[in-house]
């Protein structure tokens, strides 16, 4: 009698959105395999609400790629999983610190070597240089990307910044008489059960290589070309002060608290003021780059590293 296989979930959550898109995605995989939840905890906790200053005090450090660290995993380094899928969320255009943290440690390597590894994430709208990071360190630990799923705020781009600020400082998602609900939409997450059939299929045949197509035509990944745009502009920007507000201290230095405020009302300023300006130039990059953008779409919506 052949053994059941064994998938291995890693996962970060705040607000427990991501647990309920894991608990969908593997829904199917329940009966066909054996299934171990790792949640990843940070030594230093992340409080939630947060602190708005605190929130983009943590800016830097997860840009460059120095989070904090976590509690050492339950899971043995060394035991043998068939499939691995990793949910995480998107801080500031990167890896969350605690999916950063996870990715850069000895367990890490010694978990994800030669696994097949399926990415989760459930965010805003921008995440193409979080998951080019994840693609880095998982190329570097000798793991095989074979699918990603993407579930986004559906929202358009000013309304679900408001929304999902309201949500992380206030703790308040539900809909006003003006704003939808924070987050990702239920239908989305209710849905989101039609990505486990594809996956049961796969541990079945070990045909990884087929998982990605089958998962796109299922509306895995939905990217709009404009958002590459506006997210080419925000990293560069987001590179830009991290090193500018970590030259003067570490994480809640008192000496840098200056530069962090100077980069918050700077940010607030160009979202809600340049953000439509910066459409509108994105307008014309689009009809006049179509072709490169084109082929942007078809690279991020795929599973491999440049």
């Amino acid at each position: 009698m052949n053994e059941r296989p064994k998938i291995l979930v890693i996962y970060y959550t705040q607000t427990g959105q991501l647990k309920r898109i894991v608990d969908k995605v593997t829904g199917p995989l329940q009966d066909k395999a054996t299934i171990v939840y790792e949640e990843l905890a940070p030594l230093q906790p992340f409080a939630f609400p947060w602190n708005k200053q605190v929130f983009y005090d943590t800016m830097p450090e997860t840009v460059l790629g120095k989070p904090r660290g976590i509690a050492p995993l339950k899971v043995n380094p060394d035991e043998h999983f068939d499939l691995v899928i990793l949910a995480y969320q998107p801080w500031f255009l990167s890896p969350s610190q605690p999916t950063a943290a996870f990715l850069q440690s000895e367990s890490a390597a010694r978990l994800l070597k030669g696994k097949p590894v399926v990415t989760l994430m459930g965010c805003r709208n921008m995440w193409l240089n979080a998951q080019e990071r994840v693609k880095e360190y998982l190329q570097k630990a000798g793991a095989h990307l074979v699918g990603n799923i993407v579930l986004v705020d559906r929202s358009p781009n000013l309304v679900a910044l408001i929304t999902v600020l309201r949500w992380q400082f206030k703790g308040k998602k539900e809909a006003t008489a003006f704003l939808p609900p924070a987050g990702v939409q239920e239908q989305d997450i209710q849905d989101a059960v039609k990505f486990g059939e594809p996956i049961a299929k796969m541990l079945e045949t070990r045909q990884w290589d087929q998982l990605q197509p089958q998962l796109l035509e299922l509306g895995a990944v939905e990217l709009k070309p404009n958002l590459i745009l506006l997210e080419d502009r925000g990293i560069r920007a987001f590179r830009y002060w991290s090193k500018f507000i970590s030259a003067k201290g570490g994480p809640g230095a008192p000496e840098r608290q200056g530069r962090v405020s100077m980069y918050r009302g700077l940010l607030l300023i160009g979202i809600f003021v340049l953000s439509p300006l910066a459409k509108i130039s994105s307008m014309f990059k689009l009809a006049f780059n179509k072709k490169r953008l084109q082929e942007d779409v078809k690279y991020y919506r795929g599973i491999h590293l440049r």
